[in-house]
């Protein structure tokens, strides 16, 4: 085999056990009984076993097929099914069946509907507040690009978090994410901020592109100007040798820099390591959020 066409041997620090737990079975079947997909499974994360242990899981709706190929991504691309009415509602008593105190709802990009989705998102939301409203929700979105109107709409259905992620620095989005533009992302994320400042921000990126260290602190001044309040850095790993290619694996030293990095640029909260993910410990992560904006308030107020 081609050395282009191998998957490179993860280092020590990013290895992780196998998913064996009883109560990764019992998510697992949750999960299956209510005809729902993960981004845990679908995407083939590392952290689905220590997740999956604690009941967390990150729910993707609007099916399991994406209509772009991001160079990075193990999620199927193709011609998606249609929208499941019974999504929502399915969701919320998966999230109450699993006894959630925060649920990250995430989705496929639906370039194929005229709201890219939007609306299946809102539902979701409504759902959950109705079948389980002690459970804060963020969500993780697609980029609504060409969708007027949408971003605003789900911005107004006020999740708790709006995650979306940039995914790398500008220069490697023609070669990681073709099918999206980097300033597209950074409007949607100003754009909740201006519909709702209360509502908490969040992106992220993964570094093995081949970025230099320079774009990534660029990446987030450009995240601090749009008033983003979490940012995650984790590292890139190859699903299948048809993605992708690691250029390199950042040391934990490295992840340690681009933390005190962020945190020196005044975001709210910043996760950095190999194992980082978008949703990886969310429901820790949102009370320390809501912890630090509390801290800052009282400040600003002396």
């Amino acid at each position: 085999m081609e050395k282009s066409l191998q998957v490179q041997r993860k280092p020590s620090w990013i290895r992780v056990k196998a998913p064996i737990s009883k109560e990764y079975g019992v998510t697992r079947k949750l999960m299956r009984d209510k005809g729902l997909h993960t981004v845990c499974e679908e995407a083939a994360c590392p952290n689905i076993g220590e997740c999956w242990s604690k009941k967390h899981a990150t729910v993707m709706i609007l099916g399991d097929t994406c209509t772009r190929a991001c160079a990075f991504c193990n999620i199927k691309t193709g011609r998606p099914l249609a929208v499941d009415p019974l999504e929502p509602m399915n969701t919320a008593h998966a999230c109450a069946g699993m006894g959630l105190k925060h649920i990250v709802i995430t989705s496929v990009d639906r370039d194929d509907l005229d709201d890219g989705g939007a609306d299946q998102f809102i539902k979701v939301i409504k759902a959950i507040r109705e079948v389980s409203p002690e459970t804060t929700i963020e969500i993780l979105t697609p980029d609504f690009r060409n969708k007027p109107g949408s971003i605003e709409k789900v911005a107004e259905a006020r999740p708790d978090v709006f995650n979306h992620n940039l995914e790398t620095v500008p220069r490697l989005y023609p070669k990681i994410r073709p099918g999206a533009r980097y300033y597209q992302s950074l409007r949607l994320l100003d754009t909740v901020k201006r519909v709702d400042p209360s509502i908490f921000t969040k992106s992220g990126i993964m570094v093995g592109f081949g970025e230099a260290r320079l774009e990534i602190s660029q990446v987030m001044d450009d995240m601090r100007m749009a008033d983003i309040d979490f940012m995650t850095i984790g590292q890139y790993l190859q699903p299948t040798p048809r993605h992708a290619r690691v250029e390199r694996f950042a040391t934990p030293d490295e992840f340690k820099t681009y933390e005190r990095m962020g945190k020196g640029k005044g975001f709210l909260q910043i996760s950095a390591s190999p194992l980082t993910r978008s949703s990886y410990h969310a429901g820790d992560d949102f009370a320390k959020l809501r912890a630090a904006r509390e801290k800052k308030n009282k400040a600003s107020q002396k």
